[in-house]
């Protein structure tokens, strides 16, 4: 499917697989609302899949990899040679996300979207755009064809991953300097300022970080990136990552599959799916609460909050891992646990203490 495709594609969530999967939450022996975020993930996947009673076996975290032409102002601490270092080491099973993504039982589905060098690696999808972005702070860091092209990719990746019978999807990202390309892209969304959305990274001193920041801003006034479109966004001051992911989560939305946001970079990959077609939100799975400061503001502009405060900033996908288990107790329980009928409990003494819409100032 090409990126006009897919959006079409998109439809809201199935109503009656709702109305079902809250009837079942409702009817098991507990009190209302009891299990909280675990009621509320199982009812959102229902809607997403169209079946109340199922299960998740078959994961996968999809990482795509990429450079970025800004690491030349010197805004990561890291050398842009990391990036084809650690994607070789995705592939020996080596890092962060690997020993995490087999605790889950989830397998990897590794893309090369754009590193900076021609090497091959086993293992590793070859779909390269360019090698790596060129330096935002001069000029656009892609073409508007790139851009779509590197959402195309992720659209191509989560279709392979249909057919192969996937249930559920993770996203993660390897590239140096793709703190900086999120945080421009959450900027010229938002319109926050650096000092607000700017981490720190893989780790900068103080005058690293500000000129970072300086660096980002001067990104933005080269390119004057239009907030109210996207892919001009996304050309200007993105990077092939950051698209792969939003075609992964606009591609889970019109194949109904649950996709799952990790931290920082995946959220803002998130936000320019969101922006392509709103309906992506309702797909969406939140991990984990990334340190980096910019996380939470692209949170509240897609309305969504995470399920897990872990204190991390890796990346990688690693949030998703995580998740991965709570999906599968969320699937349990609603296949597994009795009813009040089963249970020989009569109910009519529950009262309904769950927060309302008011409640929660929706």
């Amino acid at each position: 499917m090409n990126l006009q495709e897919t959006v079409n594609l998109i439809r809201p969530l199935d109503p009656a697989a709702l109305a079902a999967a809250l009837a079942r939450q409702d009817s098991l022996i507990k009190p209302l609302g009891s299990l909280g975020k675990l009621e509320d993930l199982a009812i959102r996947i229902a809607g997403i899949t169209g079946n109340v009673r199922q299960r998740l076996p078959r994961k996968c975290i999809v990482i795509l990899c990429a450079d970025n032409g800004i690491c030349e102002e010197g805004v990561s601490a890291c050398p842009i040679s990391v990036t084809r270092t650690q994607t070789d080491n995705f592939t020996l099973g080596r890092t962060g996300v690997c020993v995490l993504s087999r605790q889950a039982g989830a397998f990897l589905r590794i893309a090369d979207v754009g590193i900076a060098d021609d090497r091959s690696c086993p293992g590793v999808l070859d779909r390269k755009i360019a090698k790596g972005t060129r330096n935002m702070s001069k000029g656009p860091a892609m073409s508007r064809e790139e851009a779509v092209r590197s959402i195309e990719t992720g659209i191509e990746i989560v279709e392979q991953l249909k057919k192969e019978g996937i249930d559920v999807i993770g996203t993660g990202e390897m590239g140096i300097g793709n703190t900086s390309t999120a945080s421009a892209m959450l900027m010229s969304f938002t319109g926050l300022p650096a000092d607000l959305v700017v981490g720190r990274g893989a780790g900068l001193t103080d005058a690293a970080w500000h000129n970072k920041m300086h660096v980002i801003e001067r990104a933005l006034a080269v390119n004057r990136p239009n907030p109210d479109d996207p892919l001009d966004i996304l050309s200007k001051v993105g990077g092939f990552d950051i698209g792969g992911m939003a075609g992964c989560f606009l591609a889970g939305a019109a194949l109904r599959i649950p996709v799952v946001v990790d931290g920082f970079i995946s959220a803002v990959a998130a936000l320019l799916a969101c922006r392509i077609h709103p309906g992506v939100k309702e797909f969406l799975i939140p991990s984990h609460a990334s340190a980096e400061p910019g996380y939470l503001h692209a949170m509240k502009a897609m309305g969504l909050s995470p399920s897990l405060q872990m204190n991390m900033r890796l990346g990688e996908g690693t949030g998703c891992a995580l998740m991965f288990p709570i999906l599968d107790m969320a699937m349990a329980v609603a296949d597994e646990m009795a009813t009040f009928e089963e249970g020989d409990i009569v109910n009519d003494f529950m009262v309904d203490i769950r927060p309302t819409a008011d409640d929660r100032g929706a």
